[in-house]
């Protein structure tokens, strides 16, 4: 299940990041790491997502959503 199967309000856990290297990196600089909790804020037709980890909100694209591996808390 990827973040993008997520409910809006639901939350998770990120099981895996299954993106480029240096996207993947990025977002472990940012704090999404594995076991980390997710909750979904919102989606857009787009394919988007806004979530919020450790208090602070991100936005997505639908490339980077559907490359984060999630499991249901």
């Amino acid at each position: 299940m990827t973040l993008r199967d997520i409910k809006i309000g639901g939350k998770c856990k990120i099981s895996c990041i299954k993106l480029r290297d240096d996207t993947a990196r990025r977002l472990e600089m940012l704090g999404l790491t594995q076991k980390t909790p997710v909750q979904l804020l919102n989606k857009k037709k787009s394919g988007a997502v806004i979530v919020k980890v450790r208090g602070t909100r991100f936005a997505f694209g639908r490339e980077i959503a559907e490359g984060i591996e999630v499991s249901e808390d």
